[in-house]
Order: structure tokens, then C-alpha cells, then sequence
């Protein structure tokens, strides 16, 4: 059976699209090969059909490069693996939010949380970070579009995180 040809140039603009990439994050050390470009869009395909969504142009891939090239979480061993995870983190919470969130905060709700609060932990980010904070979407929070999503977990987090200045003390009267 014959592709449709407007799929077939789709894809490869997708993989062209992928592999320039390379430019801005070589500096990082992070780089993907054509055959990693093609296995990024082979695991996106299979991630919207099971959200059951549809992307046209580019896809998010770029985005998301361009979003976490620079984490000190992430390195050229793991790399694929990680935009892999991230894309499929994405488009679940694209619809766990209702789309009630654009690309942009969402991917800078993801970044941040991934550098700040999970420490690189993926499982983290898409079990207990972005569950809360779509729960708070989907319960009528608004709060994000301010801030392009950019600083809204503490208001949200319900786990209380230690504080650097107590700890000091804390030392200062055991040791000092």
C-alpha cells in the first residue's frame, strides 16, 4: 500500500526538523543521529495514537529539545530515552489538562519542575508534579497564564520541602 505522499514529506520535515536541533544543543554535548531523529517520530506516532490526538507541522520534539537541552539532568547516554519519556509525559498531560494549557506553559512547567523539584527524576515529574498541577487546571486554576507557567508549583505542592536556612541552623546548634 502506497503512503500518502503529504504524510511521507510531513515526516521527513519532521526529521529535518529534529536533526537541526544538533546546532543549539551540540553545545550541551547533546546530540541525535538521523536513526535517533527516526525513532523519536516512530515513538510519537505510537504516543498520539494512544492519547488519541493529532499534531500537525513540526511536532513538539523541537520544542522540547529546545525546552531541556541545557538540564544538567540530562546527557548524551540517556538522551534519546529522555525526549522519549518527555514527549510522552507531554502529550498525557496535554490531555489530562484539556488542553486548557498552551505548549509553551506547559513545557515550562515541565523544565522547571524537572530541574527544581524532581532533580531529574521523570517519574516524579509525571506522577506527583504534573498530576497536582493538572488537578489544579482542571479544577479552575488560572494562575499559570501570568507567569507562562513559569514558578506555580510551590503554590500548589503539598509536600513541605526543607528549608536551606533551618538546616543551617539545625547544624549550627548540634555542631557549633
Amino acid at each position: 500500500m502506497e503512503q500518502n505522499w503529504m504524510a511521507v514529506w510531513q515526516q521527513k520535515q519532521q526529521l529535518a526538523k529534529v536533526i537541526e536541533t544538533n546546532r543549539m544543543t551540540a553545545q550541551y554535548g547533546l546530540t541525535l543521529s538521523e536513526g535517533d531523529a527516526e525513532l523519536l517520530a516512530a515513538e510519537q506516532r505510537v504516543t498520539l495514537k494512544e492519547q488519541q490526538r493529532l499534531e500537525f507541522g513540526e511536532g513538539i520534539m523541537p520544542r522540547i529539545i529546545a525546552e531541556f537541552c541545557d538540564s544538567d539532568f540530562i546527557d548524551q547516554d540517556h538522551y534519546v530515552e529522555i525526549l522519549i519519556k518527555l514527549q510522552e509525559i507531554f502529550y498525557l498531560y496535554k490531555n489530562e489538562m484539556q488542553d486548557e494549557i498552551s505548549d509553551e506553559e506547559l513545557l515550562h512547567f515541565m523544565k522547571e519542575q524537572f530541574e527544581t523539584v524532581c532533580f531529574g527524576d521523570l517519574e516524579y515529574l509525571e506522577g506527583t508534579c504534573l498530576m497536582i498541577f493538572a488537578q489544579a487546571i482542571r479544577a479552575g486554576y488560572r494562575g499559570y497564564q501570568a507567569t507562562a507557567g513559569h514558578g506555580e508549583y510551590a503554590a500548589l505542592d503539598e509536600v513541605k520541602r526543607w528549608d536551606y536556612e533551618l538546616y543551617l541552623q539545625a547544624l549550627y546548634d548540634l555542631f557549633g
